[in-house]
């Protein structure tokens, strides 16, 4: 039979190899003498708290006897929260994650833990230790997938969230399994799980899903907004949950959204209906701060959009207008310079027009753009980067059909690159069949990373063309 090692045992090991007194380890460790009096006689266990102190005075890294606790302490053993709360948390601040996978996998033989559990999940996924959340978050929905509660919704919610990266299959995947658990949320948070779920499908120009869960978001956020109204008529308390953005937007970011997909399928026309449709929030009632703030962000990007939807629509004339837009515009954001820039780069593609002012204008701000931060909010995360590819991939198109060979097979080289990274299939297509056009004009060394792209997307069997 196979002997299992305990803490205690080699906590007296040390204790006899440095000639030290159960006093003496007490008064350099900061844990009393009747603790570790009890803990050798009586084997009472110390809490956690106790054992980093200890572990810290025997000059152990920290969590060195996590494992061994929860085999001395937890396995086999009723569940004791006293003791496995505070070591959830520690372990998911040493990333510890096999000792928690442990853990949980012993407690949730009893499935009434689970709302414990959850609250965990809830509180570290609040600070952020997102890895060890999707563990607990993982383990509650499981035991609860059959039950209709908003508990496992929110799960869903929290894992969707997190398990959302760069590899876009994996995205798909993600927001295919949490759509349909948005309608378990309550009214309040189903907004805002619609709104990154519509990010989620625009980043993968997902467009007939993007359409629908944006009109779903809009015609909820729309009753909700006139049922907040009327119930404020009635009286003044008011106990509903706060939104991450004023609920307005959520009927004003559906418009934009709906106008993104009529870009996508070259209906301009109907693109502007709903950009006017935004540009116009005479309806809304709010007055305070943050609500002035986005009717005046939602009636900017109305002004910069009304010149993209008529340029692309061929009307030329707009283009100036649209370049002293974006420059009197001297708080634009990442996102807004990019979604700028790709206007301007798609029109030039689409109508042949020589645009190399303005695209050395703008020289900084493209440079910079290869410099992206990483973000959590589902927007920034997902669109931008999404974003940032494509317009690489139109300014590729731009200098390769100008002839400027060395600079179009630079960003087409570095879209090839990026879709492989993040399991782009349309974009690594749409780049193979691009170099092929002007491969003749590539240099040795171009053509080597080409092949090299190529092959690796055989290898890893990502893509089939």
């Amino acid at each position: 039979m196979k002997h299992t090692p305990t803490i205690l045992a080699e906590f007296e090991e040390y204790l006899k190899q440095n000639d030290l007194t159960l006093a003496q380890f007490a008064e350099y460790s900061g844990v009393h003498q009747r603790t570790l009096s009890n803990w050798i006689t009586q084997h009472r266990p110390v809490s956690v708290q106790q054992l980093d102190r200890i572990t810290l005075a025997m000059g152990l890294p920290e969590g060195y006897f996590y494992e061994l606790y929860i085999e001395n302490y937890i396995i086999d053993l009723p569940p004791n929260w006293r003791r496995i709360e505070p070591l959830l948390y520690r372990c998911a601040e040493l990333d510890k994650l096999d000792a928690i996978r442990r853990m949980v996998g012993h407690i949730m033989d009893n499935p009434l833990y689970s709302p414990r559990l959850f609250d965990i999940a809830e509180a570290l996924f609040a600070q952020g230790r997102h890895a060890a959340a999707l563990l607990l978050y993982e383990n509650v929905a499981e035991v609860e997938k059959y039950q209709h509660s908003e508990r496992l919704a929110i799960c869903q919610y929290r894992i969707f969230t997190i398990q959302v990266g760069d590899d876009q299959s994996l995205n798909l995947r993600a927001a295919t399994l949490f759509e349909a658990f948005v309608e378990r949320l309550d009214e309040t948070n189903q907004l805002d799980a619609l709104k990154d779920l519509a990010n989620v499908y625009r980043s993968l120009r997902e467009w007939d899903r993007l359409d629908a869960t944006a009109k779903k978001m809009r015609d909820k956020a729309e009753i909700q907004y006139s049922m907040r109204h009327q119930q404020k008529k009635r009286e003044h308390n008011e106990s509903v949950k706060k939104l991450s953005r004023p609920m307005f937007v959520y009927i004003t970011y559906a418009d934009l959204l709906c106008a993104s997909v009529c870009e996508a399928q070259g209906d301009y026309e109907q693109a502007l209906q709903y950009t006017y449709a935004y540009s116009d929030l005479d309806w809304v009632l709010e007055t305070d701060e943050d609500t002035l703030y986005w009717i005046k962000l939602y009636q900017h990007w109305a002004e910069g959009n009304t010149y993209v939807y008529k340029l692309l629509s061929g009307d030329l004339s707009t283009l100036h207008n649209y370049v002293k837009y974006i420059m009197s515009s001297s708080d634009n954001t990442e996102k807004e310079m990019v979604a700028n820039l790709i206007n301007i780069i798609m029109a030039a593609n689409q109508y042949q027009i020589d645009v190399d002012d303005i695209l050395l204008r703008f020289e900084t701000e493209i440079d910079s753009i290869a410099q992206q931060q990483s973000s959590t909010d589902m927007y920034t995360h997902q669109v931008v980067p999404e974003q940032t590819t494509r317009f690489k991939y139109e300014l590729a198109k731009y200098y390769l059909n100008r002839g400027s060979y060395s600079h179009g097979f630079k960003y087409l080289l570095d879209v090839l690159s990026k879709s492989l990274a993040i399991n782009k299939e349309d974009f690594f297509i749409r780049c193979i069949r691009l170099f092929e056009q002007f491969k003749e004009f590539s240099d040795l060394k171009a053509y080597v990373k080409y092949e090299s792209l190529v092959n690796e997307g055989r290898t890893e069997r990502l893509f089939y063309y």
